[in-house]
């Protein structure tokens, strides 16, 4: 257990070091240049001067945002000073491993930068549909529905709403002509509103903070009702559903859509982080650009 905890502190403390090390820098520069300046903090025998602070407000920023913006500059260099200045009278370091980890981790994050920067300078965002498409099909077992869901409208209205009584008839019409006539009254009047059909929703979220929300067994409602209008004091709610789908079945593609999107790309970004290292080795190799000696 020690020896796990002394090497989680040890690398915290690195991580702190590497943000804090440009700091401990910029005050030995400065000291090394003779600073006549009035330091801005202090921890025991570190200082902290108004040069180490240039840059940290860009131009053009209010004066309450910069002001926020250097005390919480300053208030982090004295906890990383003051956890650094501990860890020293705590823990004997390895001064050695701990400059290799430093570099490192430096390393790591020179490559990952310019990795971030090349996908996204390279990186293919267009999806189509039969991309998707194929994703879901070979994935399908990934795609199982942890949580009713439904296509339908829904309508919430203060009860001092006119014409309520009109509300079902528009819900359940197919014309056109009602379908932008409830859109205009929903607008006007209603607290909320789904009017998009062709849109899934979890069943859950739709009905929450409603009397809806208290049916005792949503699945068998689902089965049974299309239609229901419900109130409570101050509100009066209406829903048709069109479709649903019982959790644990299979979710219907458009569901899922835009995650599988999502997926699709971040693979993409993988493979071209992926494909730059290789192409860089594979360039440096044919240049013999490196060695390993024996």
């Amino acid at each position: 257990m020690r020896s796990w905890k002394s090497s989680h502190i040890t690398f915290v403390l690195i991580v702190i070091l590497l943000s804090g090390c440009d700091l401990i820098k910029m005050k030995e520069d400065s000291q090394e240049a003779g600073n006549t300046s009035d330091p801005v903090a202090r921890v025991r025998e570190q200082y902290l001067y108004p040069e180490d602070l240039e840059g940290i407000a860009p131009a053009g920023m209010s004066k309450e945002d910069s002001t926020e913006r250097v005390q919480r500059f300053v208030n982090n260099w004295i906890r990383k000073q003051l956890l650094i200045q501990e860890a020293a009278t705590k823990i004997e370091f390895d001064e050695a491993e701990i400059e290799r980890k430093m570099l490192d981790y430096r390393y790591s994050l020179m490559g990952y930068e310019y990795q971030s920067y090349y996908v996204n300078q390279n990186l293919d965002t267009e999806v189509t549909d039969e991309e998707i498409e194929k994703y879901y099909k070979e994935n399908i077992d990934n795609f199982i529905l942890k949580q009713n869901i439904i296509r339908g409208k829904f309508i919430k209205l203060p009860k001092g709403a006119p014409k309520t009584k009109k509300v079902k008839s528009l819900l359940l019409s197919s014309r056109e002509e009602d379908k932008e006539e409830l859109n205009s009254y929903s607008l006007s009047y209603a607290t909320q509103y789904q009017l998009d059909d062709s849109v899934w929703m979890v069943f859950d979220e739709v009905i929450k903070n409603s009397p809806l929300a208290e049916i005792p067994n949503k699945v068998q409602f689902l089965k049974n009702q299309n239609y229901i209008e419900q109130s409570d004091d101050q509100y009066l709610y209406f829903l048709r559903i069109e479709e649903y789908r019982i959790s644990d079945n299979v979710s219907p593609l458009e569901f899922v859509k835009e995650g599988i999107k999502n997926i699709i790309i971040n693979k993409r970004k993988v493979e071209l982080a992926r494909q730059l290292e290789e192409d860089v080795y594979e360039r440096a190799t044919k240049n013999q650009e490196f060695e390993i000696y024996n």
